[in-house]
């Protein structure tokens, strides 16, 4: 298995983080890997959630998230395996991804391409 390149903890900014975390998508994904806890399938992380998105759309929402720091990928065969990033995140920006947690009561789009 390979890991994907992700960026050093220490040079993620919080504009690049917040920028990142304004999509309605990529909030959406972060909260999932939150609630996984653990490696998953790239594809299987929406399931559950209310967007429906093609596989690009949903390559580049993950590249976007792993190119601010948010989340780690894996090769697995053709399987894209993702998780988040939560002690790096948590040392860099402490209490950001908790704050996530508490207000993820906000209503969001059906879908989006």
């Amino acid at each position: 298995m390979t890991e994907v390149i992700e960026p050093s903890i220490e040079t993620v900014t919080i504009d690049v983080v917040l920028s990142a975390l304004a999509d309605p998508v990529r909030l959406t994904l972060v909260r999932a890997l939150d609630a996984a806890g653990d490696w998953t399938c790239g594809s299987d992380v929406l399931k559950d959630s209310r967007f429906t998105i093609g596989k690009s759309t949903l390559s580049h929402h993950i590249k976007v998230l792993r190119d601010a720091g948010l989340i780690r990928t894996r090769v697995d065969g053709i399987r894209r395996l993702v998780t988040l990033r939560y002690d790096d995140v948590e040392q860099r920006f402490p209490g950001l991804l908790s704050m996530l947690r508490e207000h993820d009561t906000e209503e969001a789009p059906a879908s989006t391409a």
